[in-house]
């Protein structure tokens, strides 16, 4: 298994879940759901084809192109069909016999983050360095969870507004990938706080998980 298992994975669940909104839900989650700005004329055009007849079906479809999945993920096109491959045939993802798109297997991947991913990927704090907040110090965490001291994890990111200790991500494109996605951000943040091994932080991680993978199940 490789890291950019992990995060194509984890983007396929994230996609399922903006699937599963309705159909006035799912415009907004193109152009306002999480934005604090205005819509432009291109995408306003997006979300009126999403009403005409086979729009949510194309839709769809095209999240889940090669070319998609690369330009939401930053990884490469030949790693995705193998990532794809690799991840069936260890039963962490499957085709969904309705409409024939890769979907994680929720439940056994949450097994694995819990009881295998610190093993697999394991990670560690590392020198001071700018970047984006992750696994307790991140958005989905920080309100729940307190760091004891003033050095959080970051992956790095020269953009970014945080300083911390350096944490590996478990691919390199994952400071990409989450800026293009909220829901991404939030799961591999609390995939690192099952990394960084702490118990407690891993425990609320792994519960965190769970509810966020049986949403729409």
């Amino acid at each position: 298994m490789k890291g950019q298992d992990i995060l194509l994975l984890l983007k396929l669940i994230s996609l399922q879940k903006q699937e599963q909104l309705s159909t006035e839900a799912a415009m907004m989650s193109l152009a306002e759901r999480w934005r604090d700005w205005e819509t432009t004329e291109e995408e306003t055009l997006q979300q009126k084809r999403l009403i005409e007849p086979g729009g949510i079906k194309a839709w769809r479809e095209s999240l889940y192109t090669v070319r998609s999945l690369e330009n939401s993920t930053g990884i490469g096109k030949t790693q995705i069909g193998d990532s794809l491959r690799r991840c069936i045939d260890i039963g962490l993802a499957k085709k969904d016999r309705k409409y024939g798109v890769p979907r994680a297997n929720r439940k056994s991947l949450l097994e694995f983050f819990i009881y295998g991913l610190k093993y697999v990927f394991p990670a560690r704090m590392a020198e001071m360095t700018r970047g984006i907040a992750t696994s307790f110090s991140a958005p989905v965490l920080s309100t729940t969870l307190y760091s004891a001291g003033d050095l959080i994890p970051v992956w790095p990111d020269e953009r970014a507004k945080s300083k911390g200790l350096k944490v590996q991500p478990v691919f390199h494109t994952v400071p990409f990938a989450v800026k293009k996605d909220k829901d991404l951000y939030a799961m591999l943040a609390l995939t690192d706080a099952l990394r960084l091994g702490n118990p407690r932080e891993a425990g609320v991680a792994a519960d965190m998980l769970g509810n966020i993978f049986r949403e729409g199940t």
